[in-house]
């Protein structure tokens, strides 16, 4: 398709983004890339984990997005005693017909809020990965279809390691952003202050519903339509290539601190993402900017260090960043 119609395509169809961006905006205060990050997810499919200390809006901020959307929202809090079941659902005996039944859990929403998803032991973690990456879950002997759009938005603390559950690397690269939620600014804080205080017993501050599901859909179809360019889909590829064999790419340094590389899943959701990242700027097609820009929230959790970058401190972050500066851009 000619890039002219693209670009045309992406005007009539990012109209939503404004308006779902003002409504946001009267409930969460700052924090745009969180917002943007998670629409990326929406807009591609691809599931998003939120790391960042308490008191951050990371579940108003995921919520908000559900109301505005209009979409079914589920919250669940990982706690270390949850148990499969309280998540996907379990079977029971239904006594009046004689017969079991699946009684579905709180996974089947369009939008699934993982509250500390590293408080809950591994064998719940696990429970996610077959809905997250297929798309259903199996209940008894049945298997059930989830709802469309599907996305798990996943919330973990930085700080409080006591009585976590490091997520597992199978599980960590399903997620297709890692997005790190720092503090407000100074000017941010004192309006959060402000609107937080002003209402004291009154009803909270909620966004209304400005888009309908079909806007959202048709959006994701134009994403996939987006323009990128052989030599930027070369760019990618170089990138992800470059986190497993960093010696041919003029990065000996690195190569003792690289365990493993990225997986193929990088090349598929840094593409993805960087055409999500072109249509929030109403463009039709895909710059190096879009690849830089969300480079880091796709990379950073997919990247594992030895000991000897633990030892000096050195962050899977800081490798990718590095990869950023070294590999010649298009």
């Amino acid at each position: 398709m000619d890039v002219r119609v693209i670009n045309e395509l992406v005007q009539k169809h990012c109209v939503f983004v404004d308006n779902l961006s003002h409504e946001v905006g009267k409930v969460i205060v700052g924090q745009k890339v969180m917002v943007e990050r998670i629409l990326i997810g929406l807009l591609t499919g691809g599931h998003v984990l939120l790391e960042g200390v308490p008191g951050l809006a990371k579940t108003l901020t995921v919520k908000t997005i559900a109301d505005a959307l209009g979409l079914d929202f589920s919250r669940v809090q990982f706690t270390p005693d949850l148990l499969p079941a309280d998540i996907i659902g379990t079977v029971i005996y239904n006594q009046a017909r004689s017969e079991f039944i699946a009684k579905k859990g709180p996974i089947f929403a369009n939008l699934v809020l993982a509250d500390e998803i590293n408080r809950a032991p591994a064998k719940v973690q696990s429970a996610l990965l077959e809905s997250m990456q297929e798309r259903q879950v199996t209940i008894g002997d049945t298997t059930h279809k989830l709802p469309d759009p599907f996305l798990v938005m996943a919330t973990q603390n930085p700080i409080e390691q006591e009585g976590t559950y490091a997520l597992p690397e199978a599980q960590m690269d399903r997620f297709m952003l890692m997005v790190k939620v720092g503090y407000p600014t100074k000017e941010d804080e004192r309006i959060i202050m402000d609107r937080m205080t002003a209402n004291v017993g009154g009803p909270a501050p909620k966004a209304n519903r400005v888009v309908e599901l079909p806007e959202l859909m048709e959006a994701r179809q134009v994403v996939g339509q987006i323009y990128i360019d052989e030599k930027i889909r070369d760019y990618i590829v170089n990138l992800v290539h470059a986190t497993r064999d960093p010696k041919a790419y003029g990065l000996k340094d690195l190569a003792d601190y690289i365990e493993f590389g990225a997986s193929p899943r990088a090349s598929i959701f840094l593409n993805l993402a960087a055409r999500a990242h072109a249509f929030l700027r109403h463009r039709g097609y895909v710059t190096p900017e879009d690849i830089k820009a969300v480079g880091v929230d796709v990379l950073r959790h997919r990247v594992n260090l030895t000991y000897e970058a633990e030892a000096e401190d050195i962050t899977s972050e800081q490798v990718v960043r590095r990869l950023f500066e070294t590999i010649e851009v298009p």
